[in-house]
């Protein structure tokens, strides 16, 4: 992560600018979970957006879109607190591990639907037999059609 930074002027850019602001953490289209979790929790921390927190987002070609927090210089609070986090994020990579585990649990349960059939679900949960937990057969089948998942979402997702 490093130490907290004011925002600069990047080359071949073509937008609003932010020189009196610190950047914040950001995240994209194609952010994961610790990511995604990472930057709400930031962002809650914070107090949310106001006059002096502002989620910027932006277009970008590489990725679709970008957000990232910018926090006024004369917002010594935000600012204090924004170093804090990413002093905690240096020696942890998660600000808040029930949160995180929640965003996981839902990608998850999103790739298992839609990225998996009833018969390659079988033959994950055959494979990953001792991930899965479930008091019924009736849990059981919930969990072959994609309605649940109880496996290690860490595993499936990466």
């Amino acid at each position: 992560m490093g130490e907290l930074k004011k925002w600069e002027y990047p080359d071949s850019y073509f937008g609003a600018t932010w020189e009196s602001y610190y950047v914040g953490l950001s995240q994209h289209r194609d952010s994961d979970a610790l990511e995604r979790s990472n930057f709400s929790e930031c962002l809650e921390n914070l107090g949310g957006e106001s006059e002096t927190v502002i989620v910027v987002r932006e277009g970008h070609w590489a990725v679709g879109w970008v957000e990232w927090i910018a926090i006024h210089e004369s917002n010594q609070v935000a600012v204090d607190a924004m170093r804090k986090m990413l002093d905690m994020l240096e020696s942890y990579p998660v600000l808040n591990e029930e949160h995180f585990c929640e965003v996981e649990a839902d990608d998850a349960l999103e790739t298992w639907q839609n990225c998996f059939n009833d018969r390659e679900r079988i033959e994950y949960i055959r494979e990953h037999y001792d991930q899965f937990f479930f008091n019924s057969f009736s849990e059981l089948r919930e969990i072959v059609r994609g309605d649940i998942f109880t496996g290690y979402a860490g595993d499936l997702l990466i």
